[in-house]
């Protein structure tokens, strides 16, 4: 009995172990605050690549010739804008983040923080008629990184409900899902389709804005008892 007793309580904490977070569990709300920092400076640097006409005798020329530049800079804002909601939307059932996470979270705001750079190629492909092509793909490429890399966050998150609060249940989690998983194929199609024609695949990437601006069926009635019960801990 007791060698069963040692048996048992060893593949017990083998069993939790498995299940635990990797590494130290940390406070996510510093996660959100460092993240919110870097999507504020990358929307901030979307209207830095708008350089002005040099030509300032023919002014209003110059400034609607830059209409490629003005169309790249309002649909990556918006496109940042709704990364930035879907990321405090998976962090308000999050209660704490281990080191994958950090890592994986990490790896998303480095692809947030390029977008700038993929932003001004695709304008400046427009401006001068070349390499639209090349730098649609390149804009939905980097897209599409984020896109997976937000799938792979909340996976990992809710996988065995190992970093989910326990407000959070499995139908909102679920929900959360089912709302990510269409991105990485919505882009890839939108990407495929700028190879062919390039205004025609950037409609179809602009095109799921309004969608993911969408509140997720579930996410508010999550998030009130996600307050009720801290209230109540509290």
């Amino acid at each position: 009995m007791r060698w069963f007793r040692a048996a048992h309580d060893a593949s017990t904490n083998n069993a939790t172990r498995s299940s635990n977070p990797i590494g130290a569990e940390r406070d996510p709300q510093r996660v959100v605050t460092f993240s919110d920092a870097v999507i504020a400076i990358a929307v901030t640097l979307l209207v830095l690549e708008i350089k002005p006409p040099e030509d300032t005798e023919h002014l209003l020329g110059g400034l609607v010739e830059l209409w490629p530049s003005y169309v790249a800079y309002a649909i990556t804002f918006l496109l940042i804008g709704q990364m930035w909601v879907n990321h405090h939307v998976m962090f308000d059932h999050i209660r704490s983040a281990d080191r994958m996470l950090l890592l994986l979270n990490t790896l998303l705001l480095m692809v947030i923080a390029f977008l700038p750079f993929a932003s001004s190629l695709l304008a400046n492909a427009f401006e001068s008629g070349h390499g639209k092509r090349t730098a649609l793909i390149f804009y939905g490429a980097t897209y599409e990184v984020a896109a997976l890399l937000f799938n792979v966050i909340w996976e990992y998150a809710r996988s065995g409900r190992r970093l989910l609060t326990s407000a959070t249940d499995n139908d909102t989690a679920r929900a959360i899902s089912r709302r990510f998983r269409p991105a990485p194929v919505w882009i890839a199609a939108g990407t495929a389709l700028g190879a062919l024609h390039p205004v025609v695949g950037l409609v179809v990437v602009t095109a799921f804005i309004p969608f993911y601006w969408l509140p997720i069926r579930g996410e508010v009635d999550s998030i009130r008892r996600t307050r009720e019960q801290s209230h109540c801990d509290g």
